[in-house]
């Protein structure tokens, strides 16, 4: 097939979140598997407008990006399209346009009335990730009315998890015969490394012998980490060494650092700030616990990263997260909590032998979600999308 993505975010353009991962990673092995991908995304300073990596032709789109996130994903998706006219004049018209998310449901309109097929992906919603709340009146009508109508003119849909599937059509009433559950995938090897713990804690100011619980994420309502922060005075209290480090930026992470200040856990608390992937993977095969603590998850791709790297984890009992955790076999899943989490974490301190289990398992299980069994549903999407 020749296949058109479209993303706002990539691996080798602008990184914002997991969707940059599982977007590049689709494109990837797909490409490896022989077919002709191009991936369309936004262009930033210092980098060339197209580029030719891992078997993937990436066109990064210039364009102005306006006063707001709507007119930015408005602009985008009308350079999208240009450039897909373009390419599609030296190399001939796309099998398959897939879309990943509601940023570009404006070149799926425009390319849709050019009777194209059309994938849209939905990694999660707008209501998903406001936790329910409007926010922004105007904004959340507006985004949510594009992920409304791209899964109306979609020719199939896919996304994450079986509980996004039930939120597609609880909100946008888009009919389940339509949605496929195409997982996010990973690669066990690009997240273990051989590293010494001790040396790594001592770089970030952390005790060398100190028990490392470890949250990465964007430091914004929907991801909880002020749930955890007000998990830590309930797990210090009764254990001494645990050190809590928080990584990732965003909205909160002022506030939060204020909140840690004022409950004195300035010595058992650190905050990294956003850190570069290779730092993220040794802080993660140095921690001794990974938490989730995320009061809506549609798949929660954190939660594969640990499995991978051998690491007990207590998460949030909510969308993907507790879809995909059987309790006390491959992890600990609780409410969205401060007393649950400083239970759950408490558990896994005080049982070491179910802390080794759930790691033993979890290795074992994260080989379910290899990027083989990924592509071959997704391929089947495409196929089903090309029948209608």
């Amino acid at each position: 097939m020749r296949i058109g993505v479209l993303s706002w975010e990539s691996l080798h353009s602008i990184r914002v979140g997991g969707l940059a991962i599982v977007a590049t990673k689709q494109a990837e092995e797909l490409a490896k598997r022989g077919d002709e991908v191009h991936f369309f995304t936004r262009w930033k300073d210092g980098q060339t407008e197209y580029q030719y990596i891992n078997g993937v032709h990436y066109h990064r789109c210039k364009f102005d990006p306006g006063p707001s996130i709507l007119s930015l994903a408005y602009n985008m998706s009308k350079a999208f399209v240009a450039h897909i006219h373009t390419v599609e004049k030296d190399y001939g018209k796309f099998d398959i346009i897939h879309g990943h998310d509601w940023h570009v449901v404006d070149a799926l309109h425009d390319l849709k009335n050019e009777d194209k097929d059309i994938v849209m992906t939905f990694h999660s919603t707008e209501y998903g990730r406001n936790g329910g709340n409007f926010g922004d009146w105007h904004e959340f009508k507006e985004i949510s009315g594009k992920e409304w109508y791209g899964g109306y003119i979609a020719n199939r849909i896919t996304t994450v998890s079986n509980t996004m599937k039930n939120e597609l059509n609880w909100l946008y009433k888009i009919p389940l015969r339509k949605i496929d559950v195409v997982t996010n995938g990973i690669d066990n090897r690009n997240y273990q490394m051989k590293v010494n713990p001790h040396e790594i804690k001592q770089l970030y100011g952390i005790p060398q012998d100190s028990f490392m619980i470890f949250f990465v994420g964007r430091m914004v309502y929907q991801k909880g980490a002020d749930i955890l922060l007000e998990a830590v005075p309930q797990v210090t209290a009764g254990h001494r060494g645990v050190v809590f480090v928080f990584s990732g930026d965003g909205d909160m992470l002022d506030s939060l650092k204020t909140r840690a200040s004022q409950l004195g856990l300035d010595n058992v608390v650190k905050f990294t700030g956003l850190i570069p992937y290779w730092e993220y993977i040794k802080l993660l095969n140095a921690a001794d616990m990974v938490c989730i603590p995320s009061r809506n998850e549609p798949f929660g791709l954190v939660l594969l990263e640990a499995w991978a790297t051998q690491k007990p984890v207590v998460v949030a009992n909510v969308g993907g997260l507790g879809e995909n955790i059987e309790n006390y076999v491959d992890g600990l899943k609780v409410q969205p909590s401060a007393d649950a989490f400083a239970w759950g974490i408490n558990y896994l301190l005080d049982n070491s032998d179910i802390a080794k289990l759930v790691s033993k398992n979890s290795f074992e299980k994260v080989k379910n979600y290899s990027w083989t069994n990924v592509i071959e549903k997704l391929k089947r999407t495409y196929e089903l999308a090309m029948i209608v």
